[in-house]
């Protein structure tokens, strides 16, 4: 144990530890309401200047229900590397259009950016979506969309550990929870929003889950999705639930961009439709 000292030079303190004459160097102002209300949270707001991305199957730029996608990269193994790149085949499944399109109903004005790593017929690798999430958090968008995981247990450490990168780096990954009863990643994790369905019709309909994992339950059962060819179709899953969510986050990032992590899981827990009156 290290011995209390009256005086001690700032070489001695403890790592981590904040100098006496740097506190008022580091004030916050609070900025908050008396009561946190939606009209406060994102009354008004279109999402514009947020970044979102989107790692998923790929989004068919030009969709109707999608519009202009900013930037689009696909994640590939090459050899023994796994590499990101420009991506010109688009979306291979829908899965990711669909996605897309829920986002840019509820915050048109948003940035969206399509990190592809699912291929045709939903395949996908653990290396492959960790490669694209690395690159999304190195990008330091505001926030990721991922309606999907991964139950290889070999790369939870990894996955777990990109989490809480993400999380200090204020970049905050939407995850949706697995629609099988089964252990996956990373929508367990505390760092990350986890979403789950429910059936109500009003797309900003959410509820605060008071016995997590999951945290929030959005629309996600029989809704017509953005899909291939310009199309759309209807489809059920948390998938579809999760983007509800990051569009809602985007709204909220618009109005108040220094929101932290959990702060803005805070917003939206006393936003939700069950909590309060």
């Amino acid at each position: 144990m290290t011995p209390l000292a009256h005086e001690a030079d700032e070489e001695e303190l403890p790592a981590w530890s904040l100098p006496a004459e740097a506190s008022g160097s580091i004030r916050i102002r609070a900025g908050w309401p008396e009561q946190v209300t939606r009209e406060w949270a994102w009354g008004g707001s279109t999402g514009r200047g947020v970044q979102v991305c989107v790692l998923d199957s790929g989004v068919e730029a030009g969709h109707p229900l999608v519009g202009e996608v900013q930037r689009a990269v696909a994640v590939r193994k090459e050899g023994d590397e796994v590499v990101v790149v420009e991506d010109d085949e688009g979306d291979l499944c829908g899965h990711g259009t669909a996605c897309a399109g829920i986002i840019r109903s509820l915050a048109p004005d948003c940035d969206l950016t399509s990190v592809r790593v699912l291929g045709a017929g939903y395949t996908g690798s653990a290396p492959v979506m960790l490669r694209g999430l690395q690159w999304a958090i190195d990008e330091g968008f505001d926030i990721v969309n991922m309606s999907l995981s991964t139950t290889k247990k070999q790369y939870v450490d990894r996955l777990h550990e990109l989490a809480d990168v993400a999380y200090f780096r204020r970049v905050m990954l939407v995850a949706s929870a697995h629609n099988m009863p089964v252990e996956s990643f990373p929508w367990r994790f505390a760092s990350v929003i986890s979403v789950g369905s429910h059936e109500d019709h009003d797309a900003q309909v959410f509820y605060a889950n008071p016995t997590p994992p999951v945290e929030f339950f959005a629309r996600g059962l029989n809704l017509d999705v953005a899909w291939l060819g310009g199309q759309t179709i209807r489809a059920t899953g948390n998938s579809f639930a999760t983007p509800h969510i990051a569009g809602i986050c985007a709204l909220i990032l618009a109005k108040h961009p220094d929101l932290k992590p959990f702060q803005l899981k805070s917003v939206l827990h006393l936003t939700a439709t069950n909590v309060g009156e």
